[in-house]
C-alpha cells in the first residue's frame, strides 16, 4: 500500500483516540456467563461479574446446549462447506426453521449466518422502486444497511413518534407507493425502550401497510412464553415479518432468521443474497439452537428470575443517584454524557471486579454516552449487591454521583 494512504488511516485512528472514542477488546478466557475470567494486562486473569452480555436467560454455558452441540459432531459433523442450495442443507436445518416458525406463530422461517445478514437480505428481494419502506430513526444498523440495498423509496420517522409515522405513511400513500413496509426494532437496544407495536400495527392496518420487527433483544424472554414484543403487546397477528437471532437469549452463539408468511420465506430462499452466498450454519450451532428452544419453552422460572434481577438492579442504581433511562426491559442504561467519562467509569468498574462497556458516538449520539448494563438470569443476588457497591465506589471516583 502507498504510504500516503496508510498515513491517512493512522491520522484517522489518532483522531478517534484523541476524541476518546477508541474501542478496545478485552479477552475472556472462560465460558460466557454471569461471572467470567478476563485476561488483564496481558498476563493475569481476573474474575469479574459480567453485566454487558446479551445472555438474557443465562444459556450461553448451559450444559444441555453444550451437550447437544457435542453430540452433533458425531451425528452431523463439523461444518457444511457449502451454501444451502448446493449441498449445505441438513435435516436439522429444516427442523430448526420449522421449530422457530412454530414458536413465533409464523408459517415458516429461514436461517442466516447472523441477524445482520437476515436484515441485510430481507428488503431487496421483496420490494422495488414502486414500493416504500418507513423506518424508525433508531433502528439497528443492520436494518439501515438492508434498506440501503433495496430500491424502494425510503422514509424515516422520529423514534417511536406515532404522529411522524402517520405523516410518513400519508406521504408514501400520496406518493403512489404500491406496497408499504414499516420497519422497527422490537426493542431499541441502546435505550432498552420497547417499540409502540399496538400503535404501529393499528396505523399499518389503517394505511394498508406491512410491519417488520427485528426482535433480537426480546425473543426468548419478553411476552408470554418468551415469544417476543408482539406477544408482549398481544399484537402478534399484526406483525407480518419477524427477524431475530440465536446469538442472545437463545444460547448466545450465532445465527439469525426471518419468520413470516410462506410465500415470503419461499422467495427469500430464491433471492436473499446473504442466504444464497454464505455457508450454512454449522451443525453444532443448529443442534444447540434446537435445545435452546426446548429450554425456552419451559423456562418461566428463568424469565421470572431475569425480571426480578432487573427490578432489583434498577432500584439499586436509582437509590445511588445514577441517571437512568426509564423502562421495563433488562437493558438498563446508565447515562454519563461524555465518552471519556463512560470509558473511565468502565475502567474503574473493572478494577472493582465488574465487567461493563462504555457506549459512545457513533454507536449513540454525541453527548449521550452511557454504560449499558444488562441483566440476565444467571446473576445471583450476591452478584448484584457486589456490583452495586462497585458502581457506588466507581461512580463517586469519576464524579458521576456524589
Amino acid at each position: 500500500m502507498e504510504n500516503a494512504f496508510l498515513d491517512h488511516i493512522s491520522a484517522t485512528l489518532s483522531e478517534i483516540k484523541s476524541a476518546g472514542l477508541y474501542k478496545t477488546e478485552r479477552q475472556i478466557v472462560s465460558a460466557q456467563g454471569g461471572r467470567i475470567d478476563v485476561q488483564h494486562q496481558g498476563k493475569r486473569h481476573t474474575r469479574v461479574v459480567n453485566l454487558c452480555a446479551n445472555n438474557y436467560l443465562g444459556l450461553a454455558d448451559h450444559p444441555r446446549l453444550i451437550g447437544a452441540a457435542k453430540e452433533s459432531f458425531d451425528t452431523h459433523g463439523f461444518g457444511m462447506a457449502s451454501v444451502r442450495f448446493i449441498c449445505g442443507t441438513q435435516d436439522q436445518h429444516r427442523v430448526l426453521e420449522q421449530r422457530l416458525a412454530g414458536f413465533l406463530a409464523k408459517d415458516d422461517a429461514i436461517l442466516f449466518a447472523a441477524c445482520f445478514d437476515a436484515n441485510g437480505g430481507l428488503f431487496e428481494p421483496l420490494l422495488t422502486a414502486e414500493d416504500a419502506i418507513i423506518s424508525d430513526a433508531l433502528n439497528h444498523a443492520s436494518i439501515i444497511d438492508g434498506i440501503r440495498l433495496c430500491k424502494a423509496r425510503r422514509y424515516r420517522y422520529a423514534n417511536s413518534n406515532m404522529t411522524d409515522l402517520e405523516a410518513q405513511l400519508v406521504d408514501a400513500r400520496n406518493g403512489g407507493a404500491r406496497f408499504i413496509m414499516i420497519a422497527t426494532d422490537g426493542v431499541f437496544s441502546m435505550d432498552g425502550h420497547l417499540a409502540k407495536l399496538p400503535e404501529i400495527t393499528a396505523l399499518a392496518q389503517k394505511y394498508q401497510a406491512m410491519v417488520m420487527v427485528d426482535d433480537c433483544h426480546a425473543t426468548g424472554f419478553m411476552g408470554p412464553g418468551g415469544r417476543g414484543t408482539p406477544a408482549h403487546f398481544d399484537v402478534a397477528d399484526g406483525v407480518d415479518i419477524l427477524t431475530g437471532t440465536l446469538g442472545k437469549a437463545l444460547g448466545g452463539s450465532i445465527g439469525g432468521y426471518i419468520a413470516g408468511p410462506q410465500t415470503v420465506i419461499d422467495l427469500l430462499r430464491q433471492r436473499a443474497r446473504p442466504y444464497l452466498f454464505s455457508n450454512s450454519l454449522p451443525p453444532a450451532i443448529v443442534a444447540a439452537g434446537l435445545e435452546a428452544i426446548d429450554l425456552v419453552e419451559n423456562s418461566d422460572d428463568l424469565r421470572a428470575r431475569l425480571f426480578e434481577n432487573t427490578v432489583f438492579w434498577r432500584a439499586g442504581l436509582e437509590r445511588l443517584g445514577f441517571d437512568l433511562l426509564p423502562g421495563e426491559h433488562p437493558i438498563v442504561p446508565v447515562m454519563l454524557g461524555e465518552a471519556t467519562l463512560a470509558q473511565d467509569m468502565a475502567s474503574q468498574l473493572f478494577e472493582e471486579g465488574v465487567f461493563v462497556a462504555g457506549f459512545f458516538f457513533p454507536v449513540v449520539p454525541k453527548g449521550a454516552a452511557r454504560i449499558r448494563t444488562q441483566m440476565n438470569a444467571a446473576l445471583t443476588r450476591d452478584d448484584l449487591e457486589f456490583s452495586l457497591a462497585a458502581f457506588e465506589k466507581a461512580g463517586k471516583s469519576v464524579g458521576a454521583i456524589k
